[in-house]
């Protein structure tokens, strides 16, 4: 990832990035030679990230141990008008971009069968994005039978991350009055949340 100094973000921000959105893309090579990608729910734990996959998703099967991946997990993103700054009125000098922000994790994947590490993953996966609701649903509400088939239905995946690369690219290049426009011209779209948080640092 290409990450110029005014766009780094640390280890902490990067984990409460990917802890907010979590899930990210799982990017590894196919059989052909070309790469794959899956979506999947995850959870970033020291230097590891857990997840699963359908066993039906072909994808699992090209994974031997220590295969090298590489998960994506995008944050808000979205266009940037140009009009929107105030060195357009000024001097003219601006072209659209693309504001956003995301981490890629690194590192050496295998894939886990064992059906006791299967539940306490989708345990603790299960734990983590139920911690809002009131009415929490966890693991032992599901019939024993039934969640026994639906654990069969799924492969564990654990990927040890090698290296951190993040990135918030939210116009901390710009004057502040251009950012300021920029937060304007957004409105209630989340990269102007987002934005809104980056100025705290500014001032």
């Amino acid at each position: 990832m290409y990450v110029p100094h005014f766009n780094a973000i640390d280890e902490q921000a990067a984990r409460a990035l990917v802890a907010d959105l979590g899930a990210g893309e799982l990017i590894t090579t196919g059989p052909a030679g070309y790469p794959v990608a899956t979506l999947l729910p995850v959870l970033w734990e020291g230097d590891t990230v857990i997840a699963h996959l359908a066993r039906a998703n072909p994808q699992w099967r090209a994974i031997a141990q220590d295969t090298p991946a590489l998960l994506v997990c995008t944050g808000p993103q979205g266009y940037i008008h140009p009009g929107w700054y105030a060195a357009k009125a000024e001097h003219g000098k601006v072209v659209p971009t693309w504001n956003y922000a995301a981490v890629h994790l690194a590192g050496r994947a295998r894939v886990i069968e064992d059906p006791d590490w299967l539940r306490g993953a989708v345990a603790r996966l299960t734990d983590r994005h139920e911690a809002g609701f009131p009415d929490r649903w966890q693991v032992g509400d599901a019939p024993e039978g039934y969640l026994d088939a639906m654990l069969k239905a799924i492969v564990g995946l654990e990927l040890r991350v090698e290296r951190i690369e993040a990135k918030a690219k939210l116009s901390q290049n710009r004057s502040a009055a251009d950012r300021r426009g920029v937060i304007e011209g957004l409105g209630a779209h989340p990269v102007a949340d987002a934005m809104r948080r980056v100025e705290a640092d500014f001032a």
